[in-house]
């Protein structure tokens, strides 16, 4: 049975809003600190395209294919879980965690993953693959704690 650690870090996060938070209290009564918040608008993907797909020639005569539009809200979280990875792996490289819970959706959590340096990937405890981003801080440290006690 793992638990959090004094001084460990939780984050939690989504593709648009990060919470970093650490325990400051002991092991046995965890207690959350919110250390900062990272959040970006990303409006929904029909506020970020065109009115309509661009076309291309196709192979025959006068005709024209749709181009597939990219999908701008996506990258947007893809780039934005980068950046949260980069976060970590400087903290990390610093010495500000030991130990660190990972709190996001199962996307952002692979996504993350990918970004993750070998120094912070080591430090992970746990990955809970859930959205919390929005729930109040004590249901945060128990949906952690109740992770932590199944390990």
């Amino acid at each position: 049975m793992a638990k959090l650690q004094k001084k460990a870090w939780v984050l939690v996060a989504d593709g648009e809003k990060a919470l970093f938070m650490r325990n400051a209290a002991g092991a046995a009564q965890p207690e959350l600190e919110m250390l900062r918040v990272d959040a970006q608008e990303n409006p929904r993907q029909g506020e970020q395209t065109a009115d309509r797909p661009g076309r291309m020639p196709d192979s025959g005569a006068g005709q024209l294919s749709a181009m597939e539009e990219p999908d701008w809200h996506r990258l947007a979280k893809d780039r934005f879980a980068a950046e949260i990875a980069a976060t970590l792996n400087r903290e990390a490289l610093k010495g500000a965690f030991e130990q660190i819970v990972l709190v996001a959706p199962p996307t952002t959590l692979g996504e993350l993953r990918d970004h993750l340096h070998d120094a912070t990937v080591g430090r992970v405890s746990a990955e809970i693959p859930k959205t919390l981003t929005n729930h109040p801080v004590p249901e945060i440290k128990r949906l952690v704690i109740d992770a932590l006690a199944e390990r």
